[in-house]
């Protein structure tokens, strides 16, 4: 499945997600493929994005520890499922958007916690959205100063 599709499915997983639990396992899937899309662009992304793209992946893979704990991510992680990056810049785009809403999800757990282990949960979830968002705006960025004019996208990646 195509990166910006998967990024859809997890905005829209997100959106549903209410309870504490299902808020964490999606913040997981969002990190899973941060890591998985960074991968990927570290591998056969635009070749000026391979160094941030390959630090993305690494950010990613922090991000709740192990997503394949059993019980966190029933059947696995979306992030398996992605056969490619079409378009650089709308999955980027779009996954600093999931990362962003993640981040804003996760603070509405922590704050409506009396659960201590939940609470730093959610904080150390948080530190790894918010790091992964930033490899994104770099790479993001990046794009930007490197397009000409005429607004040229970057392709490929699949």
């Amino acid at each position: 499945m195509d990166a910006e599709r998967l990024i859809g499915v997890s905005r829209h997983a997100l959106a549903g997600s209410a309870e504490a639990l299902d808020v964490i396992t999606e913040a997981c899937q969002a990190q899973a493929l941060a890591q998985a899309i960074g991968h990927r662009l570290a591998l056969s992304g635009p070749q000026e994005l391979r160094g941030e793209a390959r630090e993305l992946g690494e950010a990613g893979g922090r991000g709740c520890g192990s997503p394949d704990q059993p019980g966190l991510c029933p059947g696995g992680t979306r992030a398996a499922q992605l056969s490619g990056v079409r378009d650089t810049r709308g999955a980027l785009t779009g996954l600093g958007e999931l990362l962003g809403e993640v981040g804003i999800a996760l603070v509405a757990v922590a704050c409506a916690t009396d659960e201590e282990g939940l609470y730093w949960q959610c904080i150390e979830a948080i530190d790894a959205a918010d790091e992964s968002s930033d490899r994104v705006g770099g790479m993001l960025r990046r794009l930007a100063a490197r397009e000409p004019e005429g607004g040229r996208r970057f392709e490929g990646a699949g």
